[in-house]
């Protein structure tokens, strides 16, 4: 018998292994259906080296190989969503903070503030009809108490928000960092199996979901990088780069911390204490330009770009100091107005000094007494005189006592500075007793008098008191505009949803396992298979009518 005596039996074996190997890789792929970020593998099989005959007589097939296991991967697909997804997250989560936010408004409802600030003004009207009226004037008390509890609850569920915000800006610093070390682990394994010619389809498949969801956090780029050298097995190396802004994150077998840092002093006068300032770990400056985290950062800090005292600028949108700091400016206008007297009363731009609770007159005669005030260290509300006092004591700490050319007016204005919706309240005087306190009348020793009261109510209507109008006008506007930029923000969501989805669709379609396809695959991969047992039996039978029944 000569070499050829068993090269049939060899072939069929080779369709054999080539067929079992092909419907492992099915039954592998059918496994990972709904594996997050699984590509379909498929079995690179060519014809095996023919063998050369003898005498000339040509070149015998030799049957099959299989040479490899490759996955089917669009790269331009993958940068393409990583290039989106970092927009889709950045929407999704301004879309939700803007929605809890308007959730702290709580407008409209019964427990509002157009509610709150309706019922305080009519029980001034109440106290018109009645000035002597106790009953009235504790009633005025605590419509009182109740408009500045509506700013200081909206003043400490934004401070929680912000706080809660900032915890979420460390969680996601510890995440990008946690997704890097793990990248580079995988350069390192994917490396050690590729460097001798094999395919770490499964490592490069989970190594490109971590970038997946790197993408949504940060804006980063992924790309592998040829380093001009060569592979045992003559292929090119590379290696696997992950970049934010142009510097990397990853870099193959080396990986940068971001950090997170307590700030020393605040980017906005509204910010709560100890916000993180995120950087690289090495100290260079951070560049966000979207994701996740750049959300988180913008709606903790951001105050419609205003610079502050040490020149840093806040983001461009209006976060949580922006809605604080419209908070600050109201209650500073109405305190000032109502206590003062100290208004705007044309739209002309200048402070006009008309009569306000100050200038009234208590049951008893007395004058000076001040209806708004702010609460001291301990939670106490203040009494006149020593809002006063602290007034004054503002004025002179910004310079302004000091000017002889400042009118009293004109400290005064400076030292409502002091007042924020955090420590707004009614003064002590009003606290203590409301019954004596509260100046109605326009004239000493005249119990009936109201005229005070209705100058006071007067302010109500003014339209000039703030840019956006009325004292209801103002925080209408403020929700108003909160509610346009969450329809805005929601717009920009639905958007990137669709383009992220339609790209991810289109991998899926190139990607993804199709269980009719692959069961196709298998019913011809298994004929294959029984073909090729059938040759075996076939040769089997005809090598052993050679051997054992011709004889010699």
């Amino acid at each position: 018998m000569n070499n050829t005596t068993f090269m049939g039996l060899e072939i069929a074996m080779r369709g054999l292994y080539s067929s079992q190997r092909a419907m492992a890789n099915i039954a592998h792929n059918i496994d990972n259906v709904n594996t997050p970020g699984y590509s379909r593998q498929v079995v690179n099989q060519t014809s095996a080296r023919p063998l050369l005959v003898a005498n000339g007589a040509g070149m015998l097939g030799m049957g099959s190989d299989v040479v490899s296991v490759d996955r089917v991967r669009d790269i331009f697909l993958d940068e393409k969503y990583w290039s989106e997804a970092q927009y889709l997250g950045e929407w999704s989560v301004k879309a939700t903070i803007i929605e809890d936010m308007q959730t702290i408004y709580n407008e409209p409802s019964d427990y509002g503030y157009t509610k709150i600030i309706s019922d305080f003004y009519s029980s001034l009207q109440s106290l018109t009809t009645d000035p002597s009226s106790l009953s009235t004037r504790a009633l005025v008390k605590e419509k009182g108490v109740a408009v500045a509890k509506y700013f200081n609850s909206v003043a400490v569920h934004f401070d929680h928000l912000q706080e809660d915000l900032n915890n979420m800006v460390n969680a996601k610093v510890e995440e990008i960092n946690n997704i890097a070390d793990q990248i580079r682990e995988l350069n390192l394994q994917i490396y050690h199996f590729e460097v001798m010619g094999n395919k770490a389809n499964d490592l490069r498949d989970h190594r490109g979901y971590l970038v997946d969801k790197l993408s949504r956090l940060v804006n980063c780029s992924a790309y592998e990088v040829e380093t001009g050298l060569k592979l045992p097995n003559g292929e090119k190396e590379t290696r696997f780069v992950v970049t934010i802004s142009g510097k990397a994150l990853v870099d193959h077998e080396k990986a940068v911390h971001l950090k997170c840092e307590s700030r020393e002093t605040k980017l906005n006068e509204e910010d709560i204490e100890n916000l993180y300032e995120v950087s690289w770990a090495d100290g260079n400056k951070l560049q966000l330009k979207s994701g996740e985290l750049k959300a988180y950062i913008d709606m903790r800090d951001g105050n419609d770009g205003i610079i502050g005292s040490d020149g840093r600028a806040s983001p461009n949108c209006k976060g949580i100091p922006y809605y604080q700091r419209k908070m600050n400016e109201f209650v500073r206008t109405f305190a000032l107005s109502f206590n003062e007297g100290i208004i705007d009363t044309d739209g002309d731009g200048v402070l006009d000094n008309i009569e306000g609770h100050v200038d009234g007159f208590t049951l008893s005669g007395n004058t000076g007494i001040r209806f708004f005030a702010m609460l001291d260290e301990y939670g106490q509300p203040i009494s006149s005189t020593e809002f006063e006092a602290r007034a004054l004591d503002y004025a002179s700490k910004m310079g302004i006592a000091d000017d002889p050319t400042t009118s009293w007016d004109e400290r005064l204005v400076a030292g409502y500075q002091n007042i924020t919706a955090r420590n707004f309240s009614i003064s002590f005087d009003i606290e203590e007793n409301p019954s004596e306190n509260i100046a109605a009348s326009s004239n000493a020793g005249e119990a009936g008098n109201n005229e005070n009261i209705n100058k006071l109510l007067a302010m109500r209507h003014n339209t000039y008191m703030f840019m956006e109008g009325a004292p209801e006008d103002f925080i209408k506007t403020v929700i108003s505009s909160m509610g346009v930029d969450g329809q805005q923000y929601n717009q920009y969501l639905d958007v990137q949803e669709g383009i992220v989805m339609q790209i991810d669709n289109r991998r899926h379609s190139i990607s993804g396992v199709s269980l009719n396809e692959e069961m196709t695959n298998l019913v011809k991969h298994q004929q294959i298979y029984g073909a090729a047992a059938a040759m075996i039996q076939s040769y089997s039978e005809i090598l052993d009518i050679l051997v054992n029944r011709m004889g010699i």
